[in-house]
């Protein structure tokens, strides 16, 4: 045989290894994000070498030949992801596996050692990702104690919380909206439970329109590890340092379980948690109305503390059927309690303007307590079906009810012989809620570079509240009810949406561009006026955001929305409620709700160990609901709810994140703008004008030593900032972790110091002034400082695991 024989027979078996050979097509992804992963690693295991390697596209997919002679298997990896096997068992097993997704490499009780982890902030096209174990002041905590690290978020002595200097915020949880109050929900949520953060204030489409200052997303932790998984921890607070002479000492003690398994097509994961909060406070109020010359002053002081717990159980499973049907289903249930003293000594007098005479000095004390509880429940099913590698449509329905009532107990004392009874009023009330949701969602490839999204969802919420008004007659064990102050409200709503969205990538930009259609009714019934409010609205919500990669360091980006704050039961209630001695709380039944534009520009940049952002943005917002206060009677100022003109806002967020050295982690954000309001409130009769900027700084200094042990400071401080009638004083608290994790990360023992103080009367306390031509008052309220807390967590498994569990979706804001 000539050696041109032995080509030909060469090319003859090249030829036919070629035509033994099948074609392999799939994507990677996020296995919680969803999000494709570009440049992931696809080997074919050979006893050849080199092994076949190619790497994914921009959107995830990949095309790989693989022999067709038996089995074959595939490694999936990505850096800082744990590789995935694919066993092709024959040939008719190749084609298009679908969509691999894969596990952020972390172990969920390492908390933030940051040695060898993900980094604390990260960058994707529309939305900033926090790494929730950096922030070791939330140990042991819940959601409210993680997101209060975020550069444009903030905490104030109330536990309101803001984004951006708005309490109007959305918050998902593993992508899925919830309609409840995000104060009431993050309380909810162990911080144990959370992987990571994601701040997203330019939203596309796809996301519900609701929240005025963007959204926040609470990942979950993940895992793809067959088998068991269960970690738990338990906290033990000590007792207080000052407890401000409080009749009761306040308890701080809970624990959390969570357990899971995963075998073949099922996931199953189930937890339960219980949290005792209470805490100790003291308030101190300044309050006077003029009235025809006269000025009535009734300044007060005395205790103002909660006890506060929770508990729930949630339960959530899925079931692939096959690699194109996924359905998983979800319970809870869970209570929420909390109870509010506040025993105050009035001292009230008047005084005659013109002469400056005092007379009718009065002292008396009064005793209120204020209790609330929701026992909550809700179920919930979703299916997503995958027509092929470019198409896949996902539905989903939820129904929750809400079981909300709550007392208030109002005794005004004769001083200092508290044992006669000058009032005593009683306000039950119930107001429980039923809710549905139905959603569907559709997504289309279109090339490998561009995809279609097009959804509709049905929103129903029902809520029938009775609020009743009891004064005893003195003298007697019996109630008379004040027809004034007793109300019965139900209020119907319905949302249609529907949404198209486009996103994709040319060369270097990154683009989102949609629009979501909302047409919504708001039947409002009053037991005082039959007649039937009906509010109709129609808006159309644009979306716009851009991200264009300078470099592969840099980027910027720019967006634009459009979102709305939807009103609640509590701010459309028209009757007055009780809420203590100097105060009633009234809503407003032709309340509009907010609309709110917001534009953005932004630079990010990775740099050595961390890694920079700087955002620029102003937000208009149109019909801005504010609470302010009006004079009622002499001693009685009435708070309502109203609009109030327009609202601007101008400012800068930043958050520079860095390894200082190998053992210190530095986290330094904030947040600087400038609000401006400006109106009329009380159907015009009364301007509004007033301006003043505001600024958060949140930092975290984080030092891993030797031995497993770990130092963490920490502060989170709110500025002065400026209210329709008054402002609202600056809010400090600084927190500071010692953790010891064991040699195999199994265990970790730590403690806490949190709202450091240490006799500088400067954490931990705000004060509230509103001002009018005829009222001022100002209230200081200080809450207990310098907590110590000790915990201990175990994790069997030393995996993570999603815990996707169901949570509340609307009956929440109204707790």
């Amino acid at each position: 045989m000539n050696r041109y024989s032995g080509v030909f027979l060469a090319l003859i078996f090249c030829l036919q290894l070629q035509a033994q050979q099948h074609t392999v097509t799939g994507s990677v992804a996020d296995s919680t994000t969803r999000l494709p992963l570009e440049a992931a690693t696809i080997t074919l295991l050979t006893d050849h070498q080199p092994a076949p390697v190619v790497r994914s596209e921009k959107n995830g997919s990949f095309r790989m030949q693989v022999p067709s002679g038996g089995p074959s298997t595939l490694i999936v990896s990505f850096t800082g992801y744990r590789p995935r096997t694919i066993v092709l068992p024959s040939p008719s097993a190749a084609g298009d596996i679908g969509t691999v997704y894969l596990q952020n490499d972390a172990t969920s009780l390492e908390a933030i050692v940051v040695q060898g982890k993900k980094p604390p902030v990260s960058f994707r096209v529309d939305r900033q990702v926090y790494n929730a174990a950096q922030f070791g002041n939330a140990a042991s905590g819940t959601g409210i104690d993680v997101i209060r690290n975020l550069p444009s978020v903030s905490v104030n002595a109330l536990g309101e919380i803001s984004f951006r200097g708005s309490s109007s915020f959305l918050v998902l949880i593993n992508g899925k909206p919830t309609q409840g109050d995000p104060a009431t929900m993050l309380g909810q949520l162990p911080a144990a439970a959370i992987e990571n953060v994601e701040t997203i204030t330019s939203p596309s489409a796809a996301y519900d329109a609701d929240g005025k200052a963007g959204i926040i997303n609470i990942i979950t932790k993940t895992g793809i590890e067959d088998g068991w998984m269960l970690q738990s921890s338990v906290l033990y607070g000590l007792p207080p340092v000052k407890d401000f002479d409080n009749a009761h000492t306040p308890q701080r003690f809970g624990a959390d379980i969570t357990a899971g398994y995963r075998k073949n097509k099922w996931d199953i994961s189930g937890g339960l948690n219980y949290l005792r909060n209470d805490i100790a406070g003291y308030r101190e109020g300044d309050v006077y109305t003029i009235r025809n010359g006269i000025k009535t002053a009734f300044p007060s002081n005395g205790e103002r503390s909660f006890k506060r717990y929770n508990y729930g159980g949630r339960l959530a499973a899925s079931y692939q059927t096959n690699v194109n049907n996924l359905v998983s289903a979800g319970f809870y249930i869970g209570k929420k309690f909390q109870l509010r003293e506040a025993d105050l000594l009035y001292n009230n007098y008047r005084q005659d303007i013109q002469t400056g005479t005092v007379f009718a000095p009065f002292t008396y004390y009064n005793a209120n307590t204020q209790e609330k509880e929701g026992l909550f429940s809700l179920a919930s099913l979703d299916y997503t079906h995958r027509f092929s590698k470019n198409s896949s449509l996902a539905v989903s329905a939820l129904y929750e009810h809400a079981g909300l009532s709550g007392n208030t107990y109002n005794r005004n004392l004769y001083y200092p012989n508290t044992s006669d009874t000058l009032q005593f009023t009683h306000n039950p009330n119930t107001n429980p809620l039923n809710a549905i949701r139905l959603k569907a969602d559709y997504t289309q490839k279109l090339g490998q570079q561009h995809t279609l999204q097009t959804g509709y969802q049905y929103r129903y919420d029902v809520q029938d509240g009775n609020f009743l008004y009891y004064t005893k007659i003195p003298g007697t064990p019996d109630y008379v009810t004040d027809p004034e102050f007793t109300s019965h409200v139900k209020t119907n709503n319905r949302i249609h949406a529907g949404y198209v969205q486009a996103n994709g990538q040319v060369h270097k930009l990154n683009y989102n561009l949609g629009g979501r259609l909302e047409y919504s009714e708001r039947d409002l019934m009053f037991s005082k006026n039959e007649k039937k409010q009906r509010l109709l609205l129609n808006n159309f919500f644009p979306a716009a955001q851009f991200r264009y990669a300078l470099t592969e360091q840099a980027a910027i980006k720019l967006g634009y929305n459009r979102r709305i704050k939807r009103t609640n039961n509590y701010e459309l209630n028209p009757f007055p409620e009780r809420e203590h001695s100097e105060t009633l709380e009234q809503g407003d039944p032709n309340l509009l709700p907010e609309l709110i534009g917001t534009y953005e520009l932004g630079w990010e940049q990775k740099l050595a160990g961390g890694s920079f952002f700087l955002t620029f943005y102003h937000q208009r917002t149109k019909n801005p609901i504010q609470r302010v206060n009006k004079v009622y009677n002499d001693s009685i100022l009435n708070r309502v709810f109203t609009n109030a003109g327009n609202a601007f806002q101008t400012g800068i967020e930043t958050n520079l994140s860095i390894a200082v050295t190998p053992w210190w982690q530095c986290v330094l954000g904030g947040n600087v703008y400038r609000y401006k309001i400006s109106g009329s409130i009380f159907d015009g009769t009364l301007p509004v004008s007033n301006n003043s900027w505001v600024y958060t700084i949140n930092t975290s200094q984080t030092f891993t030593l030797p031995a497993n042990w770990l130092l963490q400071l920490s502060v989170n401080y709110l500025s002065e900032r400026v209210t329709a009638q008054g402002e609202d004083s600056r809010f400090l608290t600084p927190h500071f972790l010692v953790k010891k994790t064991t040699k195999d990360k199994r265990w970790y023992f730590q403690l806490q110091w949190l709202n450091i103080d240490a006799g500088m009367k400067e954490s931990n306390r705000q004060r509230i002034t509103t001002y009018g031509a005829d009222f001022y008052t100002t209230t200081n309220y200080i809450y207990e400082p310098d907590q110590f807390q000790l915990s201990l967590g175990f994790n069997l498994s030393r995996r993570n695991r999603k815990i996707s569990l169901p949570q509340s979706e609307i009956g929440e804001k109204e707790f």
